[in-house]
């Protein structure tokens, strides 16, 4: 006999929905102006300079926001699930029973379409807070196949991506990086599953997964930081603004000025 969703204790219903037990009893509170603008300001500052750590931009951070613990940057980095692109710590950490798979575009000659994908997360401010957007980009064309805009890091929104995508076509390899999302088996099986093969960055290795990291660059310069979004709706329409603008109108230098889409849905 299939037993009620209220039957199920709170452990067993939280991992079927993906989600933290934690998640479940958690009160929301609103984010103080503070953290707000040191986030934001993290945020920046890591966009500009993707190799910074946490030490490198709490010195920058001292004299604008007076005394702040280096243990605090760490903390809001790892919130923000940013992490500085050299060898140290990773801050959006794995978690331990969590299988990483092997880099497989070193020295690997990306020619069409649908050959290798990557997908990560980005940090996107509000006026008052901040939301996170997970994307996947086809490499060669710099085309994004599919995104989804969250206001949490749970799995649920990466998982949506995913599904996203694979209705659109199926690549031979999809990159990511190491973090707990990519590690997770939610995400691992399905895209096995497609018959997907796996690939994750060296940890701190700065262009491992460039092909998004500057489409990120892009987007934040070219969207985000210009109309300083009052709310998730606002977000939401601004990435339902760019996206297409990024991928049927923008000409892409590194693609001889063709768009994103012209180059993706080129016949052979």
């Amino acid at each position: 006999m299939e037993r009620a969703a209220d039957d199920l204790p709170l452990s067993e219903q939280a991992k079927l929905l993906s989600l933290s037990r934690s998640s479940l009893y958690y009160q929301p509170r609103p984010a103080s102006e503070r953290e707000v603008a040191i986030k934001h300001r993290i945020d920046e500052l890591y966009t500009a300079y993707p190799f910074y750590g946490s030490r490198r931009i709490q010195a920058v951070l001292q004299p604008e926001f007076g005394s702040l613990a280096r243990n605090t940057v760490r903390q809001y980095m790892q919130e923000m699930d940013i992490s500085a692109v050299y060898p140290g710590p990773n801050l959006s950490r794995r978690q331990h029973d969590h299988r990483v798979y092997p880099y497989l575009l070193r020295r690997l000659d990306i020619t069409a379409p649908n050959q290798v994908w990557a997908i990560d997360i980005t940090y996107v401010r509000l006026r008052t807070g901040w939301m996170y957007l997970a994307a996947i980009i086809d490499w060669y064309s710099r085309y994004i196949i599919s995104w989804v805009l969250d206001d949490t890091l749970e799995i649920g929104f990466v998982l949506q991506a995913v599904e996203q995508a694979l209705a659109v076509a199926t690549p031979q390899i999809c990159n990511s990086d190491q973090g707990s999302h990519f590690t997770s088996p939610l995400y691992t099986q399905r895209l096995e599953i497609a018959g997907v093969r796996l690939s994750m960055d060296g940890r701190g290795r700065a262009l491992d997964n460039i092909a998004i990291e500057r489409f990120w660059r892009s987007y934040k310069y070219e969207e985000v930081y210009i109309h300083d979004y009052g709310s998730p709706r606002e977000a939401r329409q601004g990435a339902a603004r760019y996206l297409p603008f990024y991928n049927h109108e923008r000409p892409h230098q590194a693609l001889e000025y063709q768009t994103p889409a012209a180059v993706y849905f080129a016949k052979p």
